[in-house]
């Protein structure tokens, strides 16, 4: 009954899901967050878990898909956010796309009707005084300045920042499907989620000329050299890698038909639901930085977006992060000050759904100490254990790798091989198709997290 608070800077991903986590085993919490008194370059709301560039946790594919298997280990762990999005998903093919309005205010309605939570508006830009005991850090690639010179203050390691871009969002009744279409790639999920803009040649190319003139593009000088993350490349910079980038990258034509011509797409722009009333679409993988009265002239020259109003234009905003490998021991804490730990993007992970796992896991390792339980990392076989293996220093070898420490989206490349190349098929051992080893890491996954979860109760 007379459990002393948590303190949580941060109400996104990871921060409301480490106050999740905590108020499950009744231990009160309050989160910090400065919007509502000071607002970001990004975001457009003061609510609680608010989703800037997208509004998709990506696929939902639990057997062929590593974010799609982290989906379901965050499931078993009573994730707030896959319950949020379960309640405002909107379609979106085999992925798990939500309204994003609705779900900031299910997040913070769960959170703000629990008993012990209490939610304090306000900038947090020092180092949290000792008096608040131990503190969970989640303020995510836009970390204040004010906090970020304070952290790197008590770290002494140089800052690591890199940049991501946010996609155009475009108004349906302004799209003309008299051009467009609507199908998912082989027709997966529900068949017909994605709006389909086809081009052919020439177009494209014109295209790609257009988005590549460097007099369009709004960098400044400081933004000349921007190591952006791989998962979220803007398309000019990733068309000035080659005319074809884009035909095999967010344009590519496969899988897909245009039933008003008999001509093959030479590429195709894909616009993803946006909302739940299906009123506005996503660009999908048009993160850009071209200014604003050349983002709608080139967009509207996309068959089908002649006439398309935005309700917002693509952006950038400033990601910053930690070299945690250096930094954070195993349950997250920063090694020369334990009683701080880190979660959410600031540690070195990409994506909503990855920084809100990181946030569950701070969560559930501060309860564990508060309680006096002593919980390890999950299994390194699992997505959760993957992701902080990748994070906290397993994947370097040799002295100095850190330094080249970039933020990583979970993938079943950062987990183990499988332990053996051959399975039991009708009695005999056959050697295990390449299609088959995705599935077989899921199965492995599931039953060791599941081992995992048991042992933590």
């Amino acid at each position: 009954m007379n459990k002393p608070s948590v303190h949580i800077i941060g109400g996104g991903m990871a921060g409301t899901e480490a106050a999740w986590q905590l108020l499950a085993r009744d231990i009160p919490v309050i989160l910090h967050e400065m919007r509502g008194v000071k607002s970001t370059n990004a975001h457009s709301t003061d609510g609680l878990a608010e989703l800037v560039c997208s509004n998709s946790f990506r696929s939902d594919d639990m057997e062929n898909n590593a974010v799609g298997l982290l989906h379901e280990e965050m499931r078993r762990m009573g994730s707030l956010m896959m319950e949020a999005a379960e309640h405002t998903k909107v379609p979106a093919g085999s992925a798990l796309a939500v309204d994003r309005d609705l779900f900031s205010q299910y997040v913070q309605e769960k959170l703000e009707g629990h008993p012990l939570f209490t939610l304090e508006r306000g900038e947090v830009d020092t180092v949290p005084p000792e008096e608040w005991g131990n503190v969970i850090i989640a303020t995510g690639p836009l970390t204040s300045d004010a906090l970020a010179k304070a952290v790197l203050e008590i770290t002494g390691v140089d800052e690591l920042a890199f940049f991501d871009a946010i996609a155009p969002i475009i108004y349906k009744d302004t799209i003309d499907f008299d051009k467009t279409w609507f199908q998912s790639r082989y027709d997966k999920g529900e068949g017909a989620d994605y709006i389909n803009c086809p081009m052919n040649k020439d177009q494209y190319y014109a295209f790609i000329d257009d988005i590549t003139d460097g007099e369009k593009s709004d960098y400044k000088e400081w933004e000349q050299d921007i190591p952006f993350f791989e998962g979220c490349m803007p398309i000019e910079v990733m068309a000035s890698r080659g005319r074809e980038t884009l035909s095999f990258g967010p344009m590519k034509p496969v899988g897909l038909v245009n039933p008003h011509s008999e001509e093959k797409p030479y590429a195709v722009v894909q616009l993803r639901q946006d909302n739940k009333l299906g009123t506005i679409y996503n660009m999908v993988g048009f993160q850009t930085k071209l200014k604003y009265n050349f983002q709608k002239e080139i967009f509207r020259k996309i068959p089908g977006l002649e006439s398309a109003e935005f309700a917002r234009l693509g952006g950038l905003h400033r990601n910053t992060f930690i070299n945690s490998p250096k930094l954070l021991d195993d349950q997250l804490r920063l090694k020369s000050m334990p009683r701080l730990r880190f979660a959410g993007q600031i540690t070195g992970v990409e994506g909503y759904v990855e920084s809100g796992a990181i946030g569950m896991l701070a969560g559930c390792f501060l309860a564990a100490e508060h309680l006096d339980h002593n919980i390890t990392p999950p299994p390194i076989v699992t997505a959760f254990g993957a992701l902080i293996n990748h994070i906290t220093g397993g994947h370097i070898e040799g002295a100095g790798m850190a330094n080249t420490f970039q933020p990583m989206n979970v993938n079943f490349g950062i987990m183990p091989p499988l332990d053996t190349k051959k399975i039991e098929v009708n009695g005999k051992m056959v050697k295990i198709k390449r299609k088959d080893r995705k599935p077989l890491k899921s199965k492995r996954a599931i039953e060791a997290f599941t081992a995992w979860l048991d042992q933590t109760k």
